[in-house]
């Protein structure tokens, strides 16, 4: 069996990394529609969305030659998805409960950073010091940027320790999430609507379990909630799964610092927030370490 020529591997992996450009600017979307769903709870809105984004990757799914046949994948593959999808869901709620909101994101957005470090560790992947110096930069720029709209205050206190170990795990499930699935090449992304779908299931459970329900009010809120199924919360990540196993991964964890921002640039243009020096610096911070990152992208 001869093996692809270099330059057809290399534009596979082009085509992959912008995949994931495509997930980071979906996630930028985020913050934008949860904030006009309304007051629905953040389990029953993680599985409102999680069954919409699995619905329609399994209609998707169920158009092609193997069909649901895709979904038959061993017992390993269905715990990492849904340990991926479902973990680091419930971390980050677990967080939020239990630690402020700034701190805790924070910690969350660890994972681009791990990310690039996990990378490493990878067979055939090479990590570069401008891979650690992008990825700092936006680490950087994202502290800037919460520190601003949150306000750190006195720094992590001892008595919010669930909430900040709740917050270092969801960084440590999404990176380990992430670069795994270099290892499952032969696993089709349509698979990944199985693990959406899991994931309602068990939301579904903690909501019932946790939470009061609370409608969506109104067709702006609904259109809301199905605008995250459809993109932050369906087909980021798809296109995430893709690119986690054909792009370059130090490139894509760099580049995902651009999400909070992109968030916080959505949410001013909405009118939800404020335009602030801050933001603008966070940019800079941000666009600075993907460019330098993705060096060896730019040159190609």
């Amino acid at each position: 069996m001869t093996s692809r020529p270099a330059t057809s591997r290399t534009a596979t992996s082009r085509t992959a990394t912008f995949l994931g450009f495509g997930a980071i600017g979906l996630w930028g979307l985020l913050a934008l529609f949860t904030a006009a769903s309304g007051r629905v709870p953040p389990f029953q809105l993680t599985a409102m969305t999680f069954a919409i984004g699995g619905g329609l990757g399994l209609a998707v799914v169920a158009t092609r030659p193997d069909g649901l046949k895709l979904l038959a994948q061993p017992p390993v593959v269905w715990l990492h998805g849904i340990a991926g999808l479902f973990g680091y869901h419930a971390l980050y709620f677990t967080a939020l409960r239990h630690a402020p909101a700034a701190e805790a994101n924070l910690l969350n957005y660890l994972w681009p950073l791990l990310i690039v470090l996990f990378s490493a560790f990878l067979p055939g992947q090479r990590l570069k010091p401008h891979h650690v110096a992008g990825a700092l930069l936006g680490l950087a720029g994202t502290v800037v940027l919460i520190a601003a709209r949150g306000g750190l205050g006195a720094g992590f206190e001892a008595g919010h320790a669930l909430g900040y170990a709740a917050a270092a795990g969801c960084a440590l499930v999404w990176a380990i999430y992430s670069v795994t699935a270099r290892l499952l090449p032969a696993v089709p992304t349509g698979a990944v609507a199985g693990f959406c779908l899991a994931t309602a299931v068990l939301a579904l459970a903690c909501h019932l379990a946790l939470e009061t329900t609370v409608w969506p009010d109104g067709a702006g809120q609904w259109l809301a909630v199905l605008s995250l199924g459809i993109g932050p919360v369906g087909a980021a990540f798809y296109l995430w799964d893709r690119a986690m196993k054909q792009g370059e991964l130090q490139v894509l964890g760099a580049a995902s610092y651009a999400a909070p921002v992109l968030s916080t640039v959505a949410l001013v243009a909405a009118g939800f927030a404020a335009a602030t020096a801050a933001l603008a610096a966070a940019v800079v911070l941000i666009v600075a370490g993907s460019l330098i990152a993705s060096k060896d992208l730019l040159r190609r």
